[in-house]
């Protein structure tokens, strides 16, 4: 009777795999603006409509809006002017910048469909309008580069995929697992993260910023992050060393294209 039941765990576990491997592999579509094949479930309007449903939430989260009118206007046209001159304004997405009030905190993000933050502690360390420019261009890579969707997908995949093992096999080793797909699912957020950063240095030439400002930027980052950062295996985000030597090269491509 225990082998029975074994094996009718083992088959709706085999069914629970499949119907996540056939689901995302059937999303697969090539991305029209980076010309990169991804996996994405939602369209760019429902990207729209998520960007929109949680700005107020991520706005308080970071202690609302920075109360200054005239940086918020100087956010806003470096971050159109970045728009308007590079393939972002072809896409349906809607473009909107918001300076965070929060001044501890150096960050920015970009959720899908065009809502892009940054906060006042990161915003206050830039030296010149070249520098907010290559941290806006990043994010705006990532929206273009529908990294949000994108990885969305693949941990929808991870999801069945360990929850086919823990019932066709059992929950520890699904646990392990788990670990293992935490570790890949960090590299995809760091080939995000590259991405970005050549789409930034590209959005910022087409611009007429200086790309090598973002250089500075990622020299910011990393002293910020201070000399105990997480080791790079262990991090959504490359090593800041590592992805100045990518921007190098990116600005290397894009001048010589031009």
């Amino acid at each position: 009777m225990r082998t029975g039941n074994r094996k009718v765990k083992l088959l709706i576990g085999i069914a629970i795999v499949l119907f996540a491997v056939i689901k995302y592999c059937s999303s697969a579509e090539t991305n029209p603006y980076t010309g990169k094949e991804q996996h994405i479930s939602i369209s760019e309007e429902q990207e729209i409509a998520i960007g929109l449903q949680s700005t107020p939430q991520m706005q308080a989260q970071y202690g609302g809006l920075y109360p200054d009118d005239n940086y918020q206007a100087f956010v806003d046209n470096v971050g159109q002017k970045l728009v308007n001159n590079s393939i972002a304004k072809k896409t349906g997405y809607q473009y909107d910048f918001h300076l965070l009030a929060d001044a501890q905190t150096i960050n920015a993000f970009a959720l899908p469909g065009g809502q892009i933050f940054i906060t006042y502690a990161l915003f206050s360390k830039l030296e010149n309008e070249d520098q907010l420019a290559g941290v806006l261009g990043h994010e705006i890579g990532h929206v273009l580069g529908r990294h949000s969707a994108d990885r969305m997908s693949k941990q929808d995949l991870t999801q069945g995929l360990l929850n086919g093992v823990a019932v066709g096999i059992d929950p520890s080793t699904a646990q392990g697992a788990a670990a293992i797909a935490n570790i890949i699912n960090m590299k995809y957020g760091r080939e995000d993260e590259l991405e970005s950063d050549d789409l930034g240095v590209r959005f910022m030439i087409k611009a007429g910023y200086n790309p090598e400002e973002m250089i500075g930027v990622m020299k910011i980052l990393k002293s910020a992050a201070g000399p105990n950062r997480t080791p790079e295996f262990q991090s959504t985000h490359p090593d800041p060393e590592n992805r100045i030597q990518k921007i190098k090269e990116a600005i290397k491509k894009y001048k010589t294209s031009q």
